[in-house]
């Protein structure tokens, strides 16, 4: 059986990877269950708008502590005083299955999970520029202007990693984004190696029917 493709994609905030995601997932690239956007758990409160189990697995300091102990985490990093990490059993077992697996991801836990699985695909989505960038934070209205020049001023350390990642997409046009990291995972796809199965299906088909004429 094919194994399921990771990709991690991560971007400094504000930069619309939660909606290229969303987007993807609604097409080609997703149609049939064929790609699952794995869910993080975290330790901050959730926002008024999140749902526990679609937007993230909300748990306590204690609890993810001790599952990190346990190695339940393929990676976690602490941001803001929160903590955030992607659990073994939300990917594996669907990579075993031949089902492909998105990660919203921040730069740290992308660098932990390349080092652990550097087979992996790291996509760092990217904004024009830094105005467009403080401008989509401006308007989101969820942060002060402390804590968006926190960041800012984040997003440079983050940007300045990009030789981690083996794809860059700039969200300037979010239809072009979108089409970018659509044609990354189907590209992935459509390599002989991934469908070595399906071609000698095809090839024993035309086989049986030379051979009865």
């Amino acid at each position: 059986m094919r194994k399921g493709e990771l990709f991690l994609l991560t971007s400094p905030s504000g930069t619309g990877k939660d909606t290229i995601i969303d987007r993807v997932l609604e097409g080609e690239a997703g149609s049939d269950g064929a790609l699952w956007h794995s869910i993080s758990h975290t330790t901050r409160r959730p926002r008024s708008n999140e749902v526990e189990g679609e937007h993230y697995y909300f748990v306590d300091r204690a609890t993810f502590e001790a599952m990190a102990a346990n190695g339940e985490f393929l990676e976690f990093a602490e941001y803001n005083e929160n903590l955030y990490g992607t659990s073994v059993r939300e990917v594996m077992p669907r990579l075993d299955r031949g089902i492909d697996v998105i990660l919203d991801i921040d730069v740290q836990g992308a660098e932990q999970i390349l080092q652990r699985m550097p087979e992996a695909h790291g996509i760092l989505v990217l904004p024009p520029g830094y105005e467009t960038l403080r401008d989509r934070l401006q308007r989101r209205g969820q942060e002060d202007a402390a804590q968006i020049a926190d960041r800012l001023a984040v997003s440079v350390w983050e940007i300045e990693r990009y030789e981690l990642f083996g794809y860059a997409i700039i969200n300037d046009e979010l239809d072009l984004a979108v089409l970018a990291l659509t044609a990354i995972i189907l590209e992935k796809r459509l390599r002989r190696d991934k469908q070595k199965d399906r071609i000698e299906t095809i090839l024993q088909g035309f086989r049986s029917a030379v051979q009865g004429e």
